[in-house]
């Protein structure tokens, strides 16, 4: 069989076989982080909690940290407070010079801008850590603390979940530098995959038991459910091609076309910016609800359970919206339509028909906004997904993460990304990759 094969090859290959076991390994340290309570909390009480985070925000949260947040873990905040300090400073570095001056600099830019992102995590989880410990107090019964100094277990509390969330931190840019694929994205796909097959089985319990449907219905939802996955897979993956060729100067002059061949192009990307915008826009749509808690007016009351509940209509429109504005944003940020146009002026290459230079920077630049639009329309109808099965199909909230939504883009995303690496450690290695078709060729030390 194929996939045997090519897990053979993975084997032979030194490099990519270390490197799947540093971050096989790191990934287990991180699960085996999420089981562990904090000191001071009685494991065997934690019912409420549990009970607390089976739905809305508070279960997305949960989904999201691999089930910590529930487990009154020491990685109760999981690496939410990264992904929230990386907005910042990304929607800083438009306004800031400094930050601007940074991100021009290359990598020793991007180990300054690193540093600050990470000084930062640490002030948003001094703030988030008295929350989650003050919601434990009121969510958890009096003899689930056996530290009878309410401001000893406060102190130790806070410091031990933002240590958790500095080392989880640490963990995925050790996946990162040492392991394959994108570490914090990992972390954040592993504990999602943590809660799916429980959600399965409770959603599969309640239709089976009743008049929910029964089996008919399981397999409708697990069709539609495949349907979704090809769907993102689709978006993750789309491409448009941009033709260029390329000429070099002649010894009389002029100028000798197609030097490379013909088949020569810029593939830009549907969704060029991945799943980075629905990770921003659902760190944000975590503060309505958070800044409406501090007020106990009517207005605020209504904000917040507006916000709240994540398969509700105003949710949802806001929801994606923002997954628009962001798609922009990234895209903007992460396709340098000038740099392209430069690179492409400087080895020779044009694309037909468009002078180099500024108008093909301007070309670029109107193609992206072409693909982007129809590409953030529906990176957002995938996104609320969720609530539209719950809504029609009456598909149980748990499970429902999984039909498209946050879940299941970050899963997808991040799978195709690691796939895409180890399939270029096959290549180089002449063995045929895990995306492509055919007979293995003999390897190159």
């Amino acid at each position: 069989m194929k996939f045997i094969d090519t897990i053979k090859n993975i084997w032979k290959i030194e490099e990519l076989k270390n490197r799947i076991l540093v971050t096989l390994g790191l990934l287990l340290v991180y699960r085996f982080g999420a089981q562990v309570v904090l000191p001071g909390v009685d494991a065997s009480e934690l019912a409420n909690l549990g009970t607390q985070t089976q739905d809305g925000l508070l279960g997305l949260l949960n989904a999201f940290t691999g089930g910590a947040f529930a487990n009154a873990s020491v990685f109760a905040l999981g690496i939410m407070p990264y992904i929230s300090a990386s907005i910042v400073v990304q929607l800083m570095g438009i306004a800031i010079p400094y930050l601007q001056k940074l991100q021009k600099e290359g990598e020793s830019g991007r180990k300054k801008i690193n540093q600050i992102t990470r000084w930062l995590t640490i002030a948003i989880t001094l703030v988030q850590g008295p929350g989650y410990i003050y919601n434990l107090f009121a969510t958890l019964p009096p003899e689930a603390f056996v530290i009878p100094n309410q401001t000893v277990f406060v102190v130790s509390s806070v410091i031990i979940i933002s240590t958790g969330c500095i080392f989880s931190m640490w963990l995925g840019e050790r996946i990162t530098d040492k392991g394959i694929g994108n570490g914090i994205s990992l972390l954040i796909m592993v504990g999602i995959i943590a809660t799916l097959p429980q959600s399965f089985v409770q959603n599969f319990a309640s239709r089976t038991s009743g008049d929910s449907g029964g089996m008919i219905m399981v397999l409708i939802e697990l069709v539609i459910w495949f349907v979704v996955i090809l769907a993102s897979v689709l978006l993750v993956m789309a491409v448009r091609q941009i033709p260029v060729q390329y000429a070099r100067r002649t010894a009389g002059g002029g100028y000798e076309k197609n030097v490379f061949g013909s088949r020569q192009y810029i593939p830009l990307k549907l969704n060029a910016s991945g799943v980075m915008p629905i990770i921003f826009a659902q760190a944000i749509m975590f503060v309505p609800s958070a800044v409406a808690s501090l007020s106990d007016s009517e207005f605020s009351q209504g904000v917040k359970a507006a916000f709240s509940d994540i398969f509700g209509l105003w949710y949802n429109l806001v929801f994606a919206l923002l997954i628009i504005i962001f798609t922009y944003f990234y895209t903007a940020i992460t396709v340098p339509t000038n740099k392209m146009a430069d690179d492409l002026k400087r080895s020779g290459g044009f694309i037909p028909g468009i002078r180099p230079g500024s108008e093909t920077s301007e070309y670029l630049d109107k193609i992206m906004s072409q693909i982007t639009l129809p590409g953030s329309i529906f990176l957002a109808l995938v996104a609320i997904f969720p609530a539209i099965a719950v809504k029609l199909l009456n598909v149980q909230q748990g499970w429902a993460l999984f039909f498209g939504g946050t879940s299941l883009l970050i899963m997808v995303g991040v799978a195709i990304d690691t796939m895409q690496q180890i399939n270029s450690y096959l290549l180089n290695r002449h063995y045929d990759g895990l995306m492509k078709t055919g007979k293995n060729r003999k390897a190159v030390a």
